[in-house]
């Protein structure tokens, strides 16, 4: 959950102006939490306390109305509306915030059934599904491992988009927002990093929706490597204290994993 915060403020700065300088500065001034962050704090939320994934999601984007990079238009609309259901959504958010899923659920099966019922809410196109369940399962996959190998990430990608997935990638700065272009994005730089920090730049300088595949790449690289404790320092003094709290309270949980 942490790679995903981290992720997710490294590339704020960059997602409508990118940046192809793997050096970029990664913690800046006008570095923010996005919809990214908010959306898997309201995800961890559900399962630590047993709150509807709809009810959650709807609570804490309701109180932060106007994130870094604002909501998406058919995002916000399901939050603001008195009756919300799932517009058929291929997008990428789903993805984005369902790492706490792949930690707090201790079989594949239920990290399975978990992700798409955290998608569903708003993302009920199949690619949609698909997207979520594809990053909780690599994530699970990779946190569980004994040989923490790059493998698992390239295996689930061709397990869910096919062999040849990686060589149909989007180009470098291309504003790609959906499930099947990103995830498999995500996979791919996952996949040759060499480390979590080394991860996550090589994900913001490919540049396009580069606060999301942030996101995703972090979600991904945490679960194979370790993150530094200056990183999650800095991450979280972004975050308002009750986000923190939501964390630690996920922290907790995750390492008695009794879920």
């Amino acid at each position: 959950m942490i790679g995903t915060i981290i992720g997710d403020i490294a590339g704020s700065n960059y997602e409508f102006d990118n940046t192809s300088d793997y050096n970029f500065r990664m913690f800046g001034n006008e570095s923010d939490f996005t919809d990214d962050t908010i959306c898997t704090i309201a995800v961890a939320d559900a399962i630590l306390n047993s709150v509807d994934y709809q009810k959650s999601m709807r609570r804490w984007c309701r109180k932060y109305p106007h994130p870094k990079g604002e909501y998406g238009s058919y995002f916000l609309n399901w939050v603001m509306r008195p009756d919300p259901y799932p517009y058929n959504s291929f997008g990428n958010g789903s993805a984005m915030r369902v790492s706490p899923v792949a930690w707090l659920f201790d079989s594949e099966e239920k990290v399975r059934i978990s992700a798409e019922k955290s998608a569903e809410i708003t993302h009920n196109h199949p690619e949609g599904i698909k997207g979520a369940i594809a990053i909780a399962v690599a994530i699970f996959r990779m946190r569980t491992a004994k040989d923490k190998s790059s493998v698992i990430f390239e295996n689930v990608a061709k397990e869910f988009y096919g062999d040849d997935i990686f060589s149909n990638l989007p180009p470098k700065g291309f504003f790609d927002v959906t499930c099947q272009g990103c995830v498999p994005l995500a996979l791919y730089i996952a996949s040759i990093a060499s480390d979590f920090e080394d991860a996550i730049r090589l994900a913001v300088a490919y540049g396009g929706d580069s606060d999301t595949v942030g996101a995703i790449v972090g979600s991904l690289a945490e679960a194979q490597y370790p993150v530094s404790d200056d990183m999650k320092r800095i991450a979280l003094s972004y975050l308002p204290q009750e986000m923190q709290e939501i964390y630690n309270q996920f922290e907790a949980k995750r390492q008695c994993k009794i879920l």
